[in-house]
């Protein structure tokens, strides 16, 4: 850092130096389910449901498109794979002390109420909210129009067409029974290719999407992108070439002039002014672990675990309709994006982690195509026991996949290390979260199907290798992420990570630590942060550089993600 940028950071106010060096950064932080944009000196980010719906045109005389891209994907949990479920449950209703699953309740000895409520005011809460289905058409103005016939000028007048293309939570209230197609780009961490999902309309579905929030939310056009840098804060569970992608569409397609990458764990780190932490990022379709000392990742401590916030959803539904409470309505949360809205909602607001039968009445609604917004109103049980799926996770019985593994993702630079902290990383393969399918390279980003959270977390810190360190994270993790504010979380992860430390470990301490930022967007604001102090940009490149020559291995600019750059950073905002 320069003399001068020293002597400024002394002297000015730290409003003045957001306002001043965050008002021409703008922090894209993509997820499966979300994406958060927005200024860095913005306090709070734009969230913008990361999808969207795209108008086809009926054929009368073939096959129409399935209403969502990626349905061939899902599948029914199989026989095994229930019964596993069950067992989970169980095991986690021995834990809470609550009835098993086929045991009746001690004082229950009628059904659960339910019913139709015909005429309902919604209460003030975000539970209570009910969805209506997008309005997908629009009105077109018609110019005069001369009448040959009559030598006369027609009046203007209007016309309903359908929208071409819908963004955000409005494609995911569309009705399957309407002419669109509804696309994720990004899913289970990755580019969501398939047979029926090409690399190329995923792309083009990024770039729509971005381009969207970045002219109606942020209002900047196209032609004054350039005076704009771009910031990207991506998950540990990228690959090196979906990195590169995101900087091709960034730079090349929505033209910022320059961009830098910089890693989510590592961003939330710092949003929450830590220099040492293992930070749990719970999403919506992913959990992710990293380790962070004196501002540095440590890229051999990331584990990535195939479950979320969504899980949790789609295992509360499942309880309910096991136990019995759920009303008599056709919820399906895979084929009607509508339905998981409503239950995410719900999954928010009733579910927690507490010991004891734990139910709760709510008011649900059943959204059917063609037919008026239906409300229920029910008792729903056991709702602290899908949250307890992230520490074990067979009670999830995953019906949403992830595309199979490809050689698509193989890169042989890595983007995110670089030679001098080979010490952590051992080889620098580049390779990600598919790497148990390449047995033949070390591996840097682990993926575990049945692990659960606090196993995670424990081979996570226990892999640095050093007893001072380990002792240090152990009592500085961090839970970042939607799923983060359950209630009861944080004493469940502190307790659990404590019973699964190896007994001939000298640890006896584990403690979670506070957020100071909402940990929705704790990584977003930490990216703001990063751009707005770092003063050299040395790992910022320029759009024309991009698009002519690329970043090579044995280059003169080769890009990396400036762990230094960040580690000097946290100094100065520590200080």
């Amino acid at each position: 850092m320069t003399t001068y940028a020293q002597d400024y950071l002394k002297t000015v106010v730290p409003s003045q130096l957001i306002s001043e060096r965050g008002s021409n950064l703008v922090v894209i932080n993509p997820g499966s389910a979300n994406v958060r944009v927005g200024f860095a000196h913005q306090q709070v980010p734009f969230s913008v449901r990361h999808c969207i719906a795209r108008y086809f045109k009926r054929q009368s005389d073939g096959p129409n498109h399935s209403f969502l891209q990626d349905e061939m994907l899902n599948c029914e949990a199989s026989p095994n794979q229930n019964l596993e479920r069950e067992r989970a449950y169980d095991i986690i209703a021995s834990l809470l002390k609550i009835p098993f699953l086929d045991e009746e309740a001690p004082s229950s000895s009628l059904p659960p109420k339910m019913g139709r409520i015909d005429s309902f005011a919604p209460q003030q809460g975000r539970s209570d909210s009910v969805f209506t289905w997008t309005n997908v058409k629009e009105k077109v103005s018609k110019p005069p129009q001369a009448d040959e016939s009559t030598s006369t000028v027609l009046p203007s007048s209007e016309e309903h067409k359908y929208r071409g293309v819908i963004f955000g939570e409005d494609a995911l209230k569309v009705s399957p029974s309407e002419p669109y197609c509804l696309r994720r780009p990004i899913r289970r961490g990755h580019f969501n290719i398939s047979q029926n999902y090409s690399f190329q309309q995923v792309c083009e579905d990024i770039i729509a999407i971005w381009n969207w929030i970045l002219t109606e939310k942020l209002n900047i056009h196209l032609k004054d992108r350039s005076s704009y840098s771009a910031i990207l804060v991506l998950p540990e569970s990228f690959d090196n070439r979906e990195i590169k992608e995101m900087l091709s569409i960034v730079l090349r397609d929505l033209r910022f002039s320059t961009a830098v990458v910089h890693q989510e764990g590592l961003a939330a780190a710092f949003g929450n002014g830590l220099s040492t932490a293992c930070v749990v990022n719970i999403g919506a379709q992913v959990t992710s672990v990293i380790c962070i000392e004196d501002g540095v990742a440590i890229p051999a401590t990331t584990l990535t675990l195939p479950f979320g916030g969504e899980d949790i959803t789609r295992c509360f539904l499942w309880a309910q309709k096991r136990r019995q409470t759920w009303p008599s309505i056709l919820t399906d949360p895979l084929r009607k994006p509508i339905d998981l809205l409503m239950l995410n909602k719900l999954r928010e607001t009733y579910c927690q982690i507490r010991e004891g039968a734990f139910d709760s009445v709510a008011v649900v609604q059943s959204y059917e195509q063609d037919k008026p917004v239906s409300t229920h109103k029910t008792k729903l049980s056991a709702l602290n026991v899908p949250p307890m799926g992230l520490f074990y996770p067979k009670i999830f019985a995953h019906e949403e996949y992830p595309p199979p593994p490809r050689s698509w993702f193989n890169d042989s630079e890595d983007m995110l290390e670089d030679t001098w902290n080979m010490e952590y990383a051992g080889a620098n393969t580049g390779l990600g979260i598919w790497d148990s399918y390449y047995p033949v390279y070390p591996t840097r980003l682990k993926k575990y199907d049945n692990v659960g959270l606090a196993e995670a977390i424990v081979s996570s810190i226990l892999s640095t290798g050093r007893i001072d360190l380990q002792r240090k994270l152990f009592c500085s993790i961090q839970l970042i992420g939607g799923v983060a504010s359950t209630i009861g979380l944080v004493a469940a992860v502190e307790d659990r990570v404590l019973h699964a430390i190896p007994s001939n470990e000298a640890i006896d301490t584990v403690e979670v630590l506070q957020s100071r930022s909402e940990p929705s967007y704790v990584s977003w604001k930490g990216g703001a942060i990063i751009g707005i102090l770092d003063f050299g940009r040395e790992a910022w490149i320029h759009r024309e550089d991009w698009i002519k020559n690329g970043i090579h291995v044995g280059s003169g600019r080769k890009y990396k993600d400036s762990y230094f750059l960040q580690s000097q950073a946290m100094c100065y905002y520590n200080a």
